[in-house]
């Protein structure tokens, strides 16, 4: 039997690579952990750079993407962005460029993306103006016909969300990354895939 071989390339921050998880997964791992099909080989590359804003993402993305696609399998982009470009004091406008130049990219190779918008903080301020950024980065995704999960509604009033950043500097633990992987998992990962979502048992 041939196998559909599905690759995945993940770029993003620190939250993609896990950091704060006493499992060392994060919610990528979690999500990869949860995504099985007997008739599909999935292969992924985590290409994770801590501290880095969307502008880096932009710049960086391709050059290391590109020596992980291959031919004759489904090449998939998964965009894990961040808060960064909040400290960095770029404007909404150069986000949205930065995330579409990388977007338009990957349409004119075939890929398609999957963005998983930036998680909330503690800080109200700050959570009010990702709130905007957030937006952004998902009508620029879904102009472009790609995947958006949005994480910051969902999370930024969630009690166990905001206590476990509390307790870990900041950054989420295994409660958290949990919550980020179920956020991803139902809501599209399966269909972006083009697989069937597992059984509810």
């Amino acid at each position: 039997m041939d196998y559909r071989t599905i690759r995945l390339t993940a770029i993003g921050d620190e939250l993609l690579a896990g950091h704060g998880d006493p499992r060392a997964l994060g919610w990528y791992g979690r999500v990869l952990a949860r995504t099985s099909n007997t008739e599909v080989r999935i292969e992924s590359y985590t290409l994770a750079a801590p501290g880095e804003g969307s502008e880096a993402l932009s710049t960086r993305w391709f050059d290391e993407a590109q020596r992980r696609f291959g031919e004759n399998v489904d090449n998939r982009l998964v965009i894990a962005l961040s808060d960064r470009d909040l400290d960095l004091g770029l404007s909404t406008a150069r986000s949205r460029l930065n995330l579409a130049n990388i977007l338009d990219s990957a349409s004119q190779m075939s890929i398609k993306a999957l963005v998983v918008g930036p998680a909330p903080g503690l800080d109200p301020k700050r959570n009010a103006r990702l709130a905007e950024l957030s937006h952004v980065y998902g009508d620029v995704a879904t102009r472009r016909k790609h995947h958006y999960v949005d994480t910051f509604t969902p999370l930024q009033n969630h009690a166990q969300w905001r206590n476990d950043l509390s307790v870990n500097g900041g950054l989420p633990g295994q409660a958290g990354y949990g919550l980020m992987a179920w956020l991803v998992l139902h809501r599209g990962w399966y269909s972006w895939l083009g697989l069937p979502e597992p059984s509810a048992g």
